[in-house]
């Protein structure tokens, strides 16, 4: 039998899982990550103990399904996107921890690149709006507040890389600096018409090119594991930021279709094709998982607390003890009374990018409980996601495409009866749960079976796809109008 194993090196944790041909799950072992804030708007992870953490989940998967690493075909590796990691070639030691996706410290690199009149640029060449969510200003922080590290990088002497390139040096014991294309569209350095770093770009953040790592399909050979960290040499085959993994993981393949993954935050994707399609919606364009030197793109939109919400009524508000508790907590009330959580914690991201914005709870009556709170945290995940697909459907049919159909849905919340119940209702079409919601680790399998030929073509995986249930809206049109007006109205309440 031939197995795959995917890393999924999360925001919160890393896991690792192997997969069997047909995509089912054999074992899987994860474990959760420390999260590093040293001040407001700023977040961190340690890039050490990623590695550490990663590897160690490896071992256990294979240890857990009772094989041994010759019957691995390939690895397949999808990571936590935009988040910067710099470490040294000779010592292979970051110069600074990770700086996460969700931080904001680099916001003020942006507003000079704005000043500079180079959105518009940025925009056309990379499909990304500017923010500090993307990799390239947090680079440039690390290179500007790091001592020595300007001239370390003048010298050559420091590689760049978001996660998965920090992966692939640690197994394949810096052999390898390299990305695929879905990753490295991320960092706002990346031309995605030609997936070369474009040297204007590099020139504007004062990036020297000796940072950068080298660019492949996403279904490619990225090197090959050191046979001492797992047993055996096994082939690196496929590697995808966890959000366009997840769309192939859907078997999202063609254009129209449309997934959305509830994690730490959501994130929604629409496969466009060969199309390089531009959001008047607030959302961004995003090189799609591209499993051959054809490029593919999505429009995505990104909300940057998600499931998060749910860790925040257990770790804040200690509204609960497990974040298994909240679907139950939110279903002893028949609605959240008016209450309208917007989890604003870091800003606001698309389709409304206000990084001034904050959280609210508004609604609050004497006879408000934690539990209509509960249910309102709950909901502002739907909320924030039929913002998005309602900014996709406009930018859809402007373009002369069909609207969205149906939506697929995968991440960890999407578990949650209650809340994919509403999201149908919300959007008044169905949402789809498949039967294998690891969407995003099996993404980054299918890409490595792809390239060692244990498949032969998307066809294939489009077939091995099943559903597991179907939710179907219940709600009246203008009853879910009305809802998201209401929701609207909260969030021009969060700007200062």
């Amino acid at each position: 039998m031939t197995y795959l194993l995917a890393l999924d090196q999360g925001t919160s944790s890393s896991r690792s899982i192997v997969f069997d041909p047909s995509g089912h799950t054999m074992a899987m072992a994860q474990k959760e990550l420390t999260q590093i804030y040293p001040q407001p708007g700023w977040v961190e992870h340690d890039a050490v103990e990623i590695w550490r953490i990663q590897l160690a989940t490896a071992r256990e998967a294979l240890n857990k399904a009772g094989i041994t690493a010759d019957q691995v075909r390939a690895v397949g590796i999808t990571n936590q996107r935009e988040t910067t990691v710099v470490w040294n070639r000779k010592t292979g030691q970051p110069i600074h921890h990770a700086i996460v996706w969700q931080d904001r410290r680099a916001e003020p690199t942006c507003a000079e690149l704005r000043a500079r009149g180079l959105a518009d640029t940025i925009r056309e060449k990379t499909g990304l709006l500017v923010d500090a969510y993307f990799s390239g200003t947090k680079l440039k922080w690390i290179l500007d507040h790091v001592p020595d590290a300007r001239a370390q990088a003048a010298h050559g002497e420091l590689a760049f890389g978001t996660i998965d390139s920090w992966l692939i040096w640690q197994l394949t014991e810096g052999r390898e600096h390299v990305t695929d294309v879905s990753n490295a569209s991320r960092t706002m350095l990346l031309n995605v018409h030609t997936n070369q770093w474009d040297e204007e770009l590099l020139a504007a953040l004062d990036i020297p090119a000796s940072l950068m790592p080298r660019v492949q399909a996403s279904a490619s050979v990225f090197g090959e594991v050191a046979p001492h960290l797992l047993g055996n040499t096994i082939p690196i085959g496929g590697v995808a930021g966890d959000q366009q993994s997840a769309l192939f993981g859907q078997a999202c393949f063609k254009a129209g279709m449309v997934k959305n993954t509830y994690g730490t935050g959501c994130f929604m994707l629409m496969h466009t094709g060969h199309k390089f399609q531009t959001s008047h919606n607030g959302l961004i364009t995003t090189s799609a998982a591209q499993p051959t030197a054809t490029t593919e793109f999505a429009l995505e939109g990104s909300v940057f607390v998600g499931g998060a919400v749910v860790q925040w009524l257990r770790d804040g508000l200690h509204a609960i003890q497990g974040s298994g508790e909240v679907q139950s907590l939110a279903q002893s009330v028949p609605d959240s009374g008016g209450v309208i959580v917007v989890p604003a914690f870091t800003g606001l991201g698309a389709p409304y990018w206000k990084p001034d914005a904050r959280g609210s709870i508004t609604g609050l009556t004497r006879g408000t409980t934690i539990a209509h709170i509960a249910r309102a945290a709950l909901e502002s995940i739907a909320f924030q996601s039929a913002a998005l697909l309602q900014a996709m459907s406009r930018d859809a049919v402007s373009a002369g495409d069909a609207q969205v159909s149906e939506l697929r849905v995968d991440g960890g919340a999407c578990v949650n009866d209650l809340l994919m119940q509403f999201q149908a209702d919300l959007l008044g079409i169905p949402v789809v749960r498949p039967a294998i919601t690891e969407t995003t680790a099996l993404g980054a399998a299918y890409l490595a079976g792809l390239t060692t030929g244990v498949y032969l073509n998307t066809d294939e995986l489009t077939h091995l796809w099943k559903a597991e249930r179907r939710f179907l809206p219940t709600l009246p049109s203008e009853r879910a109008q009305d809802l998201m007006e209401r929701w609207e109205h909260a969030v021009r309440q969060t700007v200062l």
